[in-house]
Protein backbone atom coordinates (compact mmCIF):
# COMPACT_ATOMS: atom_id res chain seq x y z
CA UNK A 1 0.00 0.00 0.00
CA UNK A 2 3.07 2.37 0.87
CA UNK A 3 4.52 1.97 -2.22
CA UNK A 4 1.44 2.74 -3.95
CA UNK A 5 0.53 5.85 -2.22
CA UNK A 6 4.09 7.37 -2.51
CA UNK A 7 3.44 5.99 -6.42
CA UNK A 8 0.53 8.63 -6.40
CA UNK A 9 1.69 10.94 -4.51
CA UNK A 10 4.70 11.56 -6.89
CA UNK A 11 2.58 11.27 -10.07
CA UNK A 12 -0.50 14.09 -7.98
CA UNK A 13 0.65 15.89 -5.73
CA UNK A 14 3.12 19.13 -6.12
CA UNK A 15 6.50 18.41 -5.45
CA UNK A 16 6.88 20.94 -2.39
CA UNK A 17 7.73 18.53 0.57
CA UNK A 18 10.35 16.05 0.89
CA UNK A 19 8.33 13.35 3.09
CA UNK A 20 9.77 10.63 5.34
CA UNK A 21 9.47 7.24 4.34
CA UNK A 22 6.43 6.56 6.24
CA UNK A 23 2.60 6.83 5.85
CA UNK A 24 0.47 7.39 9.18
CA UNK A 25 -2.95 5.97 9.25
CA UNK A 26 -4.05 6.43 12.65
CA UNK A 27 -3.55 7.69 16.34
CA UNK A 28 -4.24 8.62 19.75
CA UNK A 29 -2.96 11.21 22.03
CA UNK A 30 0.80 11.20 21.31
CA UNK A 31 1.00 7.92 19.46
CA UNK A 32 0.31 7.31 16.44
CA UNK A 33 0.59 3.96 13.75
CA UNK A 34 1.37 3.13 9.95
CA UNK A 35 -0.31 1.15 7.61
CA UNK A 36 1.56 -1.71 9.19
CA UNK A 37 0.52 -1.24 12.29
CA UNK A 38 3.74 0.16 13.31
CA UNK A 39 3.56 2.28 17.13
CA UNK A 40 5.46 5.47 17.23
CA UNK A 41 6.00 8.06 19.87
CA UNK A 42 5.21 11.60 18.24
CA UNK A 43 7.04 14.36 19.27
CA UNK A 44 6.36 16.57 16.14
CA UNK A 45 2.59 17.06 16.82
CA UNK A 46 2.23 18.05 12.92
CA UNK A 47 4.52 20.78 13.67
CA UNK A 48 3.31 22.48 16.71
CA UNK A 49 -0.79 21.79 15.59
CA UNK A 50 -2.15 18.54 17.36
CA UNK A 51 -1.68 20.40 20.41
CA UNK A 52 -3.57 17.79 22.96
CA UNK A 53 -2.56 15.08 20.60
CA UNK A 54 -4.35 12.54 17.99
CA UNK A 55 -8.41 12.07 17.91
CA UNK A 56 -8.33 14.29 21.72
CA UNK A 57 -12.28 13.41 22.85
CA UNK A 58 -13.23 16.79 23.35
CA UNK A 59 -11.42 18.53 20.70
CA UNK A 60 -13.49 15.99 18.44
CA UNK A 61 -17.12 16.50 19.77
CA UNK A 62 -16.85 20.19 19.96
CA UNK A 63 -16.20 20.05 16.05
CA UNK A 64 -18.59 16.99 15.05
CA UNK A 65 -21.45 19.07 16.61
CA UNK A 66 -20.48 22.40 14.85
CA UNK A 67 -20.26 20.66 11.77
CA UNK A 68 -23.71 18.79 12.25
CA UNK A 69 -25.37 22.52 13.48
CA UNK A 70 -23.73 24.38 10.90
CA UNK A 71 -20.53 24.12 9.27
CA UNK A 72 -19.58 27.22 7.52
CA UNK A 73 -21.29 30.69 6.99
CA UNK A 74 -19.66 33.96 5.51
CA UNK A 75 -18.54 36.81 7.64
CA UNK A 76 -21.10 38.79 6.23
CA UNK A 77 -23.10 37.29 9.50
CA UNK A 78 -22.75 36.43 13.06
CA UNK A 79 -21.16 33.47 14.14
CA UNK A 80 -21.04 32.28 17.83
CA UNK A 81 -18.28 30.03 17.84
CA UNK A 82 -16.17 32.93 16.07
CA UNK A 83 -17.17 35.58 19.10
CA UNK A 84 -16.98 32.79 21.27
CA UNK A 85 -13.15 32.73 20.74
CA UNK A 86 -12.50 36.38 20.08
CA UNK A 87 -13.47 36.90 23.19
CA UNK A 88 -11.55 34.28 25.25
CA UNK A 89 -8.51 35.26 23.25
CA UNK A 90 -8.93 38.49 24.49
CA UNK A 91 -9.87 38.01 27.95
CA UNK A 92 -6.96 35.73 28.63
CA UNK A 93 -3.89 38.51 26.61
CA UNK A 94 -5.80 41.87 27.29
CA UNK A 95 -5.56 42.37 23.53
CA UNK A 96 -8.42 44.43 22.57
CA UNK A 97 -10.01 42.93 18.93
CA UNK A 98 -8.91 39.54 16.60
CA UNK A 99 -9.33 39.17 12.82
CA UNK A 100 -9.52 35.33 11.82
CA UNK A 101 -7.80 33.48 9.05
CA UNK A 102 -6.40 30.67 8.09
CA UNK A 103 -2.84 30.31 8.95
CA UNK A 104 0.54 32.16 10.40
CA UNK A 105 1.12 33.62 7.37
CA UNK A 106 -2.39 35.10 6.80
CA UNK A 107 -2.30 36.37 10.36
CA UNK A 108 1.34 37.78 9.86
CA UNK A 109 -0.07 39.51 6.63
CA UNK A 110 -2.73 40.99 8.47
CA UNK A 111 -0.19 42.36 10.98
CA UNK A 112 1.96 43.66 8.32
CA UNK A 113 -1.10 45.95 6.84
CA UNK A 114 -2.53 46.60 10.27
CA UNK A 115 1.37 48.18 11.71
CA UNK A 116 2.05 50.04 7.47
CA UNK A 117 -2.12 51.60 8.06
CA UNK A 118 -1.20 52.54 11.68
CA UNK A 119 2.20 54.25 10.21
CA UNK A 120 0.83 56.04 7.10
CA UNK A 121 -2.14 57.55 9.62
CA UNK A 122 -0.02 58.54 12.22
CA UNK A 123 3.50 60.17 10.38
CA UNK A 124 2.94 59.37 6.70
CA UNK A 125 3.24 56.93 4.00
CA UNK A 126 7.52 57.17 3.96
CA UNK A 127 6.89 55.04 7.22
CA UNK A 128 6.50 51.58 5.46
CA UNK A 129 9.74 50.07 6.65
CA UNK A 130 9.22 46.80 9.31
CA UNK A 131 11.97 45.49 10.71
CA UNK A 132 12.63 41.24 11.20
CA UNK A 133 15.29 39.61 12.28
CA UNK A 134 17.97 37.72 10.53
CA UNK A 135 16.93 33.72 11.12
CA UNK A 136 13.34 34.55 11.36
CA UNK A 137 10.71 32.68 9.65
CA UNK A 138 6.96 34.63 9.17
CA UNK A 139 5.43 32.60 6.37
CA UNK A 140 5.73 31.80 2.39
CA UNK A 141 3.51 34.35 0.74
CA UNK A 142 5.54 36.96 -1.01
CA UNK A 143 5.30 39.31 1.34
CA UNK A 144 6.21 36.96 4.56
CA UNK A 145 9.07 35.60 2.81
CA UNK A 146 9.90 39.11 2.90
CA UNK A 147 9.71 39.25 5.93
CA UNK A 148 11.74 36.08 6.73
CA UNK A 149 14.95 36.95 7.49
CA UNK A 150 16.54 33.87 6.27
CA UNK A 151 18.02 34.51 2.00
CA UNK A 152 17.69 30.74 1.49
CA UNK A 153 13.75 31.41 1.06
CA UNK A 154 13.88 34.42 -1.13
CA UNK A 155 16.55 33.65 -3.94
CA UNK A 156 14.23 31.86 -6.35
CA UNK A 157 10.92 34.37 -5.83
CA UNK A 158 12.47 37.87 -6.48
CA UNK A 159 11.81 40.76 -6.49
CA UNK A 160 9.66 40.53 -3.08
CA UNK A 161 7.53 43.12 -1.06
CA UNK A 162 9.61 46.05 -0.53
CA UNK A 163 10.16 48.10 3.18
CA UNK A 164 11.81 45.00 5.38
CA UNK A 165 15.05 45.39 7.08
CA UNK A 166 16.72 42.60 8.53
CA UNK A 167 18.46 42.91 12.57
CA UNK A 168 21.21 41.00 13.95
CA UNK A 169 19.58 38.72 16.81
CA UNK A 170 20.83 40.46 20.51
CA UNK A 171 22.29 42.94 19.08
CA UNK A 172 20.44 46.03 21.11
CA UNK A 173 23.11 49.04 19.62
CA UNK A 174 22.48 47.57 16.04
CA UNK A 175 18.98 47.73 16.63
CA UNK A 176 18.63 51.09 17.55
CA UNK A 177 20.77 52.35 14.85
CA UNK A 178 18.45 50.83 12.80
CA UNK A 179 15.18 52.26 13.95
CA UNK A 180 17.44 55.87 14.02
CA UNK A 181 18.32 55.35 10.28
CA UNK A 182 15.40 54.16 8.79
CA UNK A 183 11.70 55.47 8.84
CA UNK A 184 10.28 52.47 11.27
CA UNK A 185 6.96 51.23 11.06
CA UNK A 186 6.96 47.95 13.59
CA UNK A 187 9.78 45.62 14.99
CA UNK A 188 8.36 41.81 14.17
CA UNK A 189 10.02 39.12 15.94
CA UNK A 190 9.26 35.36 17.40
CA UNK A 191 10.53 35.81 21.22
CA UNK A 192 11.85 31.71 20.43
CA UNK A 193 12.58 31.32 16.83
CA UNK A 194 11.76 28.23 15.41
CA UNK A 195 12.38 27.37 11.56
CA UNK A 196 15.45 29.52 12.17
CA UNK A 197 16.94 26.72 14.56
CA UNK A 198 14.97 26.80 17.66
CA UNK A 199 16.87 29.81 19.66
CA UNK A 200 15.31 31.85 22.38
CA UNK A 201 15.86 35.34 22.04
CA UNK A 202 17.88 37.32 24.80
CA UNK A 203 15.67 38.61 27.52
CA UNK A 204 17.53 42.57 27.10
CA UNK A 205 17.22 42.33 23.74
CA UNK A 206 13.48 41.94 23.72
CA UNK A 207 12.80 44.47 26.59
CA UNK A 208 14.84 46.70 24.09
CA UNK A 209 12.87 46.78 21.18
CA UNK A 210 9.58 46.65 23.63
CA UNK A 211 11.21 50.06 24.94
CA UNK A 212 11.90 51.05 21.36
CA UNK A 213 8.84 50.53 20.27
CA UNK A 214 6.92 52.54 23.09
CA UNK A 215 9.46 55.57 23.16
CA UNK A 216 9.30 55.93 18.96
CA UNK A 217 5.53 55.05 18.53
CA UNK A 218 6.55 51.93 16.44
CA UNK A 219 4.60 48.75 16.36
CA UNK A 220 5.47 46.02 18.52
CA UNK A 221 4.53 42.86 16.50
CA UNK A 222 5.43 39.56 18.00
CA UNK A 223 5.01 35.85 15.82
CA UNK A 224 2.98 33.58 17.87
CA UNK A 225 2.40 31.08 15.39
CA UNK A 226 4.44 28.34 16.70
CA UNK A 227 5.76 29.44 20.28
CA UNK A 228 2.07 30.39 20.98
CA UNK A 229 -0.82 28.71 22.56
CA UNK A 230 0.92 26.85 25.48
CA UNK A 231 4.20 25.83 23.26
CA UNK A 232 6.34 28.08 25.40
CA UNK A 233 5.54 27.64 28.94
CA UNK A 234 2.75 30.48 28.73
CA UNK A 235 0.12 30.76 26.68
CA UNK A 236 2.12 32.99 24.63
CA UNK A 237 5.87 32.98 24.42
CA UNK A 238 6.00 37.12 25.02
CA UNK A 239 4.53 36.46 28.64
CA UNK A 240 7.62 34.84 29.60
CA UNK A 241 9.08 38.39 28.41
CA UNK A 242 7.19 40.75 30.08
CA UNK A 243 6.40 42.75 26.97
CA UNK A 244 3.02 43.76 25.94
CA UNK A 245 3.02 43.79 21.66
CA UNK A 246 0.71 45.77 20.03
CA UNK A 247 0.27 43.04 18.00
CA UNK A 248 -0.03 39.41 18.34
CA UNK A 249 -0.20 36.62 15.08
CA UNK A 250 -0.81 33.13 16.39
CA UNK A 251 -2.15 29.83 14.12
CA UNK A 252 -1.07 26.51 14.33
CA UNK A 253 -1.62 24.89 18.41
CA UNK A 254 -4.76 27.35 18.83
CA UNK A 255 -6.82 25.30 15.82
CA UNK A 256 -5.54 21.98 17.29
CA UNK A 257 -5.71 20.32 13.81
CA UNK A 258 -7.31 22.49 11.46
CA UNK A 259 -6.94 26.06 9.86
CA UNK A 260 -7.13 28.93 11.59
CA UNK A 261 -4.85 32.17 11.97
CA UNK A 262 -5.67 34.50 14.06
CA UNK A 263 -4.30 38.43 14.48
CA UNK A 264 -4.60 40.11 17.81
CA UNK A 265 -4.83 43.89 18.30
CA UNK A 266 -3.92 46.06 21.55
CA UNK A 267 -5.00 48.97 22.72
CA UNK A 268 -2.93 51.32 19.80
CA UNK A 269 -3.97 48.73 16.87
CA UNK A 270 -7.85 47.91 17.69
CA UNK A 271 -9.57 50.40 15.41
CA UNK A 272 -7.21 50.53 12.83
CA UNK A 273 -8.50 48.39 9.96
CA UNK A 274 -11.74 49.29 9.19
CA UNK A 275 -14.77 47.65 6.73
CA UNK A 276 -13.28 46.41 3.55
CA UNK A 277 -9.60 47.16 4.93
CA UNK A 278 -9.12 43.03 5.04
CA UNK A 279 -11.08 40.35 4.59
CA UNK A 280 -11.21 36.43 4.75
CA UNK A 281 -13.67 33.91 3.28
CA UNK A 282 -12.72 31.28 5.60
CA UNK A 283 -11.05 33.21 8.45
CA UNK A 284 -13.35 32.36 11.36
CA UNK A 285 -15.20 29.22 10.16
CA UNK A 286 -17.56 28.15 12.81
CA UNK A 287 -16.08 24.43 12.86
CA UNK A 288 -12.34 25.51 13.42
CA UNK A 289 -13.18 28.17 15.93
CA UNK A 290 -15.67 25.69 17.66
CA UNK A 291 -12.31 23.35 17.73
CA UNK A 292 -10.03 26.18 19.02
CA UNK A 293 -12.70 27.25 21.86
CA UNK A 294 -11.75 23.60 22.77
CA UNK A 295 -8.23 23.45 22.90
CA UNK A 296 -7.94 27.36 24.78
CA UNK A 297 -10.11 26.59 27.19
CA UNK A 298 -7.61 23.87 28.45
CA UNK A 299 -4.19 25.51 28.42
CA UNK A 300 -4.91 26.91 32.21
CA UNK A 301 -2.28 27.57 34.80
CA UNK A 302 -1.96 23.78 35.89
CA UNK A 303 -1.32 22.80 31.89
CA UNK A 304 1.02 25.04 31.79
CA UNK A 305 2.83 24.14 34.82
CA UNK A 306 3.13 20.64 33.34
CA UNK A 307 4.65 21.84 30.16
CA UNK A 308 7.45 23.45 32.41
CA UNK A 309 8.01 20.16 33.99
CA UNK A 310 7.67 18.54 31.10
CA UNK A 311 10.16 20.71 29.86
CA UNK A 312 13.03 20.62 33.05
CA UNK A 313 13.08 17.27 32.55
CA UNK A 314 13.82 16.65 28.57
CA UNK A 315 16.30 19.56 29.11
CA UNK A 316 18.33 18.12 32.22
CA UNK A 317 18.24 14.33 30.23
CA UNK A 318 19.61 15.80 26.99
CA UNK A 319 22.29 18.81 28.04
CA UNK A 320 25.86 16.88 28.58
CA UNK A 321 24.30 13.82 27.00
CA UNK A 322 26.70 11.74 24.81
CA UNK A 323 26.69 12.89 21.25
CA UNK A 324 24.81 16.29 22.12
CA UNK A 325 26.51 19.57 21.69
CA UNK A 326 23.23 22.19 23.36
CA UNK A 327 20.06 22.16 23.57
CA UNK A 328 17.59 25.72 23.17
CA UNK A 329 14.22 26.57 23.41
CA UNK A 330 11.90 26.85 25.78
CA UNK A 331 8.98 24.99 27.26
CA UNK A 332 8.01 22.48 24.67
CA UNK A 333 9.72 23.81 21.98
CA UNK A 334 13.02 22.32 22.22
CA UNK A 335 16.12 22.34 19.46
CA UNK A 336 18.79 19.82 19.66
CA UNK A 337 22.50 20.34 18.62
CA UNK A 338 24.09 16.73 17.69
CA UNK A 339 27.13 15.77 16.45
CA UNK A 340 26.18 13.44 14.09
CA UNK A 341 23.99 14.84 11.23
CA UNK A 342 20.62 15.32 12.35
CA UNK A 343 18.81 13.55 9.43
CA UNK A 344 20.94 10.41 10.60
CA UNK A 345 19.32 11.13 13.86
CA UNK A 346 15.74 11.63 13.11
CA UNK A 347 15.92 8.26 11.11
CA UNK A 348 17.40 6.21 14.01
CA UNK A 349 14.40 7.39 15.98
CA UNK A 350 12.02 6.54 13.66
CA UNK A 351 13.19 3.41 12.72
CA UNK A 352 13.03 2.53 16.37
CA UNK A 353 9.27 4.35 16.83
CA UNK A 354 9.86 7.65 17.78
CA UNK A 355 9.17 10.79 15.09
CA UNK A 356 11.03 13.93 15.69
CA UNK A 357 11.16 16.93 13.44
CA UNK A 358 14.55 19.30 11.49
CA UNK A 359 14.68 22.65 12.23
CA UNK A 360 18.17 23.64 10.49
CA UNK A 361 20.91 21.48 11.59
CA UNK A 362 19.15 20.84 14.62
CA UNK A 363 16.57 17.74 15.82
CA UNK A 364 13.64 19.45 16.99
CA UNK A 365 10.81 18.79 19.40
CA UNK A 366 7.19 19.63 19.14
CA UNK A 367 5.79 17.11 21.14
CA UNK A 368 1.86 17.78 22.08
CA UNK A 369 1.19 19.64 25.21
CA UNK A 370 -0.35 16.73 27.39
CA UNK A 371 1.92 13.89 25.82
CA UNK A 372 1.96 11.71 29.25
CA UNK A 373 5.38 11.64 31.13
CA UNK A 374 6.25 7.54 30.14
CA UNK A 375 5.89 8.63 27.22
CA UNK A 376 8.71 11.70 27.25
CA UNK A 377 10.40 9.30 29.29
CA UNK A 378 10.56 5.90 26.75
CA UNK A 379 11.16 9.08 23.57
CA UNK A 380 14.00 10.36 25.39
CA UNK A 381 15.66 7.56 25.79
CA UNK A 382 15.17 6.35 22.15
CA UNK A 383 16.97 9.93 21.61
CA UNK A 384 19.27 9.76 23.09
CA UNK A 385 20.36 6.41 22.22
CA UNK A 386 20.24 7.86 18.30
CA UNK A 387 22.42 10.87 19.50
CA UNK A 388 25.49 8.61 21.22
CA UNK A 389 28.88 9.18 19.59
Amino acid sequence: MMSNIKALDNEYVANTYARFPLQLVKGKGSLVYDENGKEYIDLGSGIAVTAFGIADGKWQKAVADQAATLQHTSNLYYSSPCVELAQMLCEKTGMKKVFFSNSGAEANECAIKTARKYAFEKKGGEYYNIITLKNSFHGRTVTTLAATGQDVFHKDFLPLTEGFLYADVNDCDGIRKMVADNKVAAIMIECVQGEGGVAALNAEFVKTIAEICEKEDIILICDEVQCGNGRCGELYCYMNFGISPDIVSTAKGLGGGLPLGATLFGEKTKAVLGASDHGSTFGGNPVCCAGAVSILSRIDDELLADVKKKSAYIFSELQNASGIKSVSGMGLMIGIETEKNAADVIKECMDNGVLVLKAKTKVRLLPALNIPDELIEKAVKVLKKACEV
